[in-house]
């Protein structure tokens, strides 16, 4: 009686390990997404002089590992792929950056909030309006604007921008604080 015991509990610890060890097809298992927030915003390009070359938008991004969205995105080891155009850009020059006023809701893991309403234009969560960059329109399409739970972060390279980052998809896109 015990033999078949100790045979059927092996057999169950080795399908459940089996089970859970498989690849999951979700957006967290990838390495992207899935609720994970990243603990910091992207680095600084390492390159003043750099004379960005406009590139553009359908020809961007492309997927950078297989199971990967072809838009901005970040891994769970922290990486900002997409993040890549320094601070010569001229699509992310502004004549007026901040020119209404500064975030000051708080930055990062520790300041999730959860979209209120809106569209790509101008959306909103507790009392702060931003509008996303239009050269980033198509990373958008899929965004839950009354849901999805949203990080801000500092665009280190792009004064006037920052990023807003979509932790059930994993992805980022350029905003302008609205006030």
């Amino acid at each position: 009686m015990k033999r078949p015991l100790a045979f059927a509990t092996v057999l169950l610890v080795a399908l459940f390990t089996f089970a859970y060890a498989q690849p999951r097809h979700e957006h967290g298992s990838r390495g992207f997404g899935g609720g994970y927030i990243p603990p910091h915003g992207p680095t600084p390009m390492h390159a003043p002089d750099q004379r960005a070359v406009p590139r553009a938008p359908e020809h961007e991004h492309h997927p950078d590992m297989e199971g990967h969205p072809a838009v901005p995105h970040v891994h769970h080891d922290g990486r900002w792929i997409g993040h890549d155009l320094g601070p010569n850009e001229p699509r992310f020059h502004l004549d007026h950056p901040f020119e209404h006023g500064r975030f000051q809701g708080g930055f990062g893991p520790g300041h999730v909030f959860h979209l209120q309403g809106g569209n790509r234009e101008r959306f909103w969560f507790s009392g702060f309006y931003f509008s996303i960059a239009p050269f980033d329109y198509p990373y958008v399409s899929d965004w839950l604007w009354d849901s999805d739970p949203i990080a801000i972060y500092d665009d280190p390279d792009h004064p006037g921008w920052y990023l807003a980052y979509n932790a059930r998809l994993g992805t980022y896109v350029h905003v302008m604080y609205m006030g």
